[in-house]
């Protein structure tokens, strides 16, 4: 498996979980009613001890990996980890404990330390926590609403159909070529001395490959990666018969599943039109972003940056801080992009990755504005940030990537919203005199504080006078995030709108991995610096 990438912000690969395990007793789940006494005993234990708050978040986290390349299957793999993890408050300080031996006694021993260790804590401590009220829910539960569990499926067919990926794209001229099949399953359960006993069931999907083609007269070779996003879904996201075409466009792309054949048949394609592409010349362009590339550009520039604990100094690893600071908001006209752009944290989007009903503080998940009309509004918090905003309540952006991690303020689905009016994207493209239409992740950069960038992408069309004539080759665009978002003029109706996001957004030292889309509808960004990364124009 791939391990938990290095990079700050989005990292390609998946997190690593723990002992190999067979697919029957992986689609065994626990009983709710052995978790719950389970639970009990933690939360007793540290109130006995003196905690005046206590959660036990007990944890089972399932993973498969599939991945092939060109004939050949390369891995296939089960994992699961599987333990019970104590947060506690005592003496006003926060303690935390986990233990995967999961008998009565280790599990009160746990507890125990959690309040030792927040004891200890709250010698150093300046001022008591300060925790946002909650109630109680009872016993209640969620699960992503899917229609196939992608566990369920036979290891053979996953593999038939990678490697009928694989060989059409042979069969087109391809070089090389390698295809992975991702599957998530955490089974989350969470219970807390404000009364609640909350069991979930999460799944995420992602399918992706990576198509190269090489030109023997010169040497040189190109990529290009699927078009495809991860998902909160099941294996009918890979059902090509429920497609719906997203037209106008050089590439076919879909609204709601993903035909990863066509994809592959596409990418080839666009590989020898990328050899053969020519090299773009620096300059001012108009931009028209897909969704598949604008969600990363989102995730650096939006996500990150409003984040409280960034806004705040209290997290600076993972790539700093935030130029988002408190006065900005508390002005409340903090310019941070046109009227045309409206960010808005949603944690229960359909079919996105960071879909949950409750986070994991036992907070029922929602949604609400970050940017509105172009000003800053809010943040992103949790239960012990919420008064800094003088918040009621938390907003539900907590959570940890196993059970033997603390969970602490993570980010939330956070989108630009569609555009109101009836807008396509060839229709966009029409008014474009000089612009590039870009597709598709690539390299990327962010400084410390989420302002300064420079982002490329997977395919780059020229567009001159409302056409597209042709691939560019070597295009980046730069800006800082103020003036990028600034120079958003409009974006297509909800009808294009689309979610892309990563399964591996790290932070905190030591470091987490969470998984989380954005959504956007295709958008047109005026004026922008555009550069060359190539060594030559040539």
């Amino acid at each position: 498996m791939t391990g938990i990438g290095l990079a700050a912000g989005v990292a390609p690969g998946i997190p690593a979980f723990g002992r190999p395990i067979n697919i029957e007793d992986a689609l065994t789940p626990v009983d709710v009613k052995l978790k719950k006494r389970m639970a009990d005993v933690a939360l007793n234990a540290a109130k006995s001890k003196g905690a005046s708050y206590a959660d036990v978040r007990i944890g089972r986290y399932l993973s498969q990996v599939l991945t092939t390349r060109e004939a050949r299957v390369d891995n296939i793999g089960n994992s699961e980890s599987y333990g019970l993890g104590v947060r506690v408050i005592a003496a006003g300080s926060w303690g935390f404990a986990a233990t995967d031996n999961m008998d009565d006694a280790s599990i009160a021993k746990a507890a125990e330390m959690a309040v030792a260790i927040a004891k200890g804590n709250s010698k150093l401590m300046t001022e008591p926590v300060h925790l946002a009220p909650q109630k109680g829910y009872g016993e209640v539960s969620w699960k992503t609403p899917i229609e196939v569990n992608a566990f369920e499926v036979p290891i053979a067919d996953k593999v038939a159909l990678l490697l009928e990926v694989n060989a059409v794209a042979m069969n087109a001229g391809a070089k090389f070529v390698n295809s992975n099949l991702f599957l998530v399953n955490e089974q989350k359960y969470f219970a807390s001395t404000d009364g609640s006993y909350i069991d979930q069931d999460i799944h995420r999907l992602w399918p992706n490959f990576t198509v190269t083609k090489v030109d023997a007269a010169g040497g040189k070779f190109e990529t290009r990666n699927a078009l495809s996003a991860p998902m909160g879904l099941g294996y009918e996201y890979l059902n090509p018969k429920e497609n719906q075409k997203i037209k106008g466009g050089p590439v076919t792309l879909y609204k709601y599943n993903y035909d990863m054949l066509e994809d592959v048949k596409e990418a080839v394609t666009h590989v020898d039109e990328k050899l053969k592409a020519k090299p773009v010349v620096p300059g001012k362009y108009d931009l028209i972003l897909d969704p598949s590339h604008l969600f990363l550009t989102i995730h650096e520039s939006v996500g990150h940056p409003t984040e409280l604990d960034r806004v705040l100094g209290y997290e600076a690893n993972y790539a700093g801080t935030s130029f988002l600071t408190l006065d900005k908001w508390q002005s409340k006209k903090f310019n941070f992009g046109s009227k045309a752009v409206n960010i808005i944290a949603d944690k229960t989007q359909s079919g996105s990755l960071g879909a949950v009903g409750y986070d994991d503080e036992g907070v029922k998940c929602g949604a609400w504005d970050i940017i509105k009309d172009g000003v800053l509004v809010n943040y992103q918090t949790i239960r012990d940030q919420a008064h800094i905003l003088g918040l009621k309540e938390s907003q539900g952006c907590c959570y940890a990537d196993s059970w033997n991690s603390i969970q602490f303020q993570r980010m939330p689905n956070v989108s630009l919203a569609a555009g109101k009016e009836a807008l396509t994207a060839a229709e966009m493209v029409k008014n474009v005199e000089k612009g590039i239409y870009m597709f598709g992740r690539n390299s990327y950069s962010i400084d410390q504080q989420r302002y300064n960038f420079q982002f490329s992408a997977q395919l780059a069309y020229e567009v001159k006078e409302g056409k597209i004539v042709g691939l560019l080759k070597d295009a980046a665009y730069q800006a800082n995030t103020q003036e990028f978002w600034n120079s958003c003029v409009q974006s297509c109706d909800k009808n294009d709108y689309r979610l892309g996001g990563t399964f591996s957004d790290g932070k905190g030292q030591p470091g987490q991995v969470s998984a989380v889309s954005h959504g956007s509808s295709t958008s047109r960004f005026n004026r922008v610096n555009v550069i060359n990364t190539g060594r030559r124009l040539t």
